[in-house]
C-alpha cells in the first residue's frame, strides 16, 4: 500500500500551484489563473489536492450583472429550437445538474446518445463533452444548443427571440453594450454563471487543508485504496480528479440501442454526422467515442476521465450510463473493468484489483467525501416578450 505521508508530501504547501489544472487548458482557452500554475498536462503523479478557485478567461471576465445574466438564459427555453429546451433541461439543478437517466433527453422528438455531464466544477474542465470536442464553456454553450439531438437552436432565430424581449435588450446592453442582444454574448453570459456553480468545501477538501475530523475512518481507509491497491489515483488525480485523458475501459454498450427504436435512429445519425466509413455504419453497434475527433482506430471507444467531485449526486456513470451506481462503479472495476466492441484498445490500466467486500464498501465512503451540499437553487423569473417599438417612417 503507497504510503501517503510520501504521497501527500508537500501537498499544503503546493496546493495553489495544482488547484488549477493544465497550462493547455490555459492555452487553449486563454485562461487568468487566479490560483496557481499550471502544467503542460495534468500529471498522473500529481498529488491530491484541494480545490482552488476556478480560471476565468480573460477575454470573459465576471460580472455580477453578467452572471446574473447568464442565470436567466440558462434557465430560458427561448436559447433553442423551440421555446422547450433549456440549459437546465438536461443540467437540472435538482438531480445533480444533469440528468438522472442513463441517456441524457433530446430535443423533442429526438433523443439524445450520450450520459448528461453534471455542469458543477466543470469551470475547471480544458476539454468539454465526452470526447473533449468543446475547448470552453462559451464553446460548450453554444455547441449544446445547437446541436441536432440537443438545443438544435439556429443562431438567428435564438437572436431574434431575445430582441423581443426588452429586458434582455437592456441588459445585454449594460453588460455587452449590445445594441440587440448577440447569442455569441448569450454563451458568454451562460458560461460565466457556470463558472459559478462550483463546490471546493467537500469533506475531502476539508481534511487536505488540515481538518482531520473531516473524513471517517472509513473515508480515511478509503482514500488509501484510491491512491494505493485500487489504483483510481492513476487516472483521477490532481485538483479535479481527472487527467482530462482518454481511455477505454471496457464499458459495455448502452442496452437502449437493442429495443429502442428512436434511440437507434439517433445512433446511426450520429454515426454518419461524425464520419463514419460506410462499414462501420453498417456494423458498428458502439459510441466510438474519441474515434469521432481522430479518426484512429486506436481511439474506439475512449472517453475523457470525469471528474470524481459531485458524484454522489449524479448517477448513473459512465458515458452512457450503463452504471447505476457507485457502488456498480467499484466493483466494475474491481472486475477489471468489462468487455465492449473495441475491446482491443482497452487500456492496460484496467486490470482486476482482488478488493474485498470491506475495501469496496471503504472505497465507496471514499468517492462520497468528494461531494459536498447538494448545490441548489432558485430558478430565476424569466422576462416576457414584448412588440419591437415603432419606428417613425422617413418623411
Amino acid at each position: 500500500m503507497k504510503d501517503l505521508s510520501s504521497y501527500f508530501k508537500g501537498t499544503i504547501a503546493t496546493a495553489a500551484l495544482f488547484a488549477v489544472l493544465g497550462s493547455q487548458a490555459i492555452a487553449e482557452t486563454s485562461m487568468e489563473i487566479e490560483a496557481g500554475i499550471g502544467g503542460a498536462d495534468p500529471d498522473p503523479d500529481a498529488p491530491l489536492v484541494a480545490l482552488g478557485e476556478p480560471p476565468i478567461p480573460l477575454d470573459n471576465p465576471q460580472t455580477d450583472a453578467k452572471i446574473e445574466l447568464g442565470k436567466m438564459l440558462f434557465f430560458d427555453p427561448r436559447l433553442g429550437g423551440n421555446p422547450s429546451t433549456p440549459c437546465s433541461a438536461c443540467h437540472n439543478p435538482y438531480i445533480g445538474w444533469d440528468v438522472e437517466a442513463p441517456i441524457s433527453f433530446g430535443y423533442p422528438g429526438t433523443t439524445h446518445w450520450r450520459n448528461s455531464q453534471t455542469i458543477v466544477n466543470s469551470a475547471y474542465y480544458g476539454k468539454l463533452f465526452w470526447a473533449g470536442s468543446s475547448k470552453s464553456l462559451e464553446s460548450q454553450a453554444k455547441s449544446a444548443a445547437g446541436g441536432a439531438v440537443a438545443g438544435n437552436g439556429e443562431a438567428d432565430m435564438m437572436e431574434a427571440r431575445l430582441a423581443f424581449v426588452p429586458e434582455y435588450v437592456e441588459r445585454f446592453n449594460d453588460v455587452f453594450g449590445d445594441q440587440w442582444p448577440r447569442v455569441g454574448n448569450a454563451w458568454r453570459a451562460i458560461a460565466a454563471f457556470e463558472r459559478t456553480i462550483v463546490q471546493t468545501d467537500t469533506p475531502f477538501d476539508n481534511y487536505l487543508r488540515g481538518d482531520d475530523a473531516a473524513l471517517t475512518e472509513e473515508q480515511k481507509r478509503g482514500l488509501e485504496l484510491f491512491t494505493g491497491k485500487a489504483q483510481c489515483s492513476e487516472c483521477h488525480n490532481g485538483a479535479l480528479l481527472s487527467d482530462e485523458k482518454y481511455y477505454n475501459t471496457g464499458v459495455p454498450a448502452y442496452d437502449g440501442w437493442q429495443d429502442d427504436g428512436l434511440a437507434q435512429v439517433t445512433f446511426r445519425y450520429e454515426l454518419y454526422a461524425k464520419g463514419s466509413t460506410e462499414e462501420m455504419y453498417r456494423h458498428t453497434k458502439d459510441d466510438p467515442g474519441f474515434y469521432f475527433r481522430t479518426k484512429e482506430k486506436a481511439d474506439k471507444g475512449k472517453f475523457r476521465t470525469p471528474s470524481l467531485r459531485y458524484t454522489l449526486y449524479t448517477e448513473p456513470y459512465m458515458h452512457n450510463g450503463m452504471l447505476a451506481t457507485l457502488e456498480d462503479v467499484v466493483e466494475f472495476y474491481n472486475q477489471g473493468g468489462g468487455e465492449n466492441e473495441f475491446s482491443d484498445n482497452k487500456s492496460p490500466l484496467i486490470q482486476p484489483l482482488g478488493l474485498n467486500d470491506q475495501e469496496k464498501s471503504d472505497l465507496v465512503a471514499f468517492l462520497k467525501s468528494l461531494s459536498g451540499e447538494e448545490i441548489l437553487i432558485e430558478e430565476p423569473d424569466l422576462p416576457d416578450y414584448q412588440p419591437l417599438p415603432a419606428v417613425a417612417a422617413e418623411e
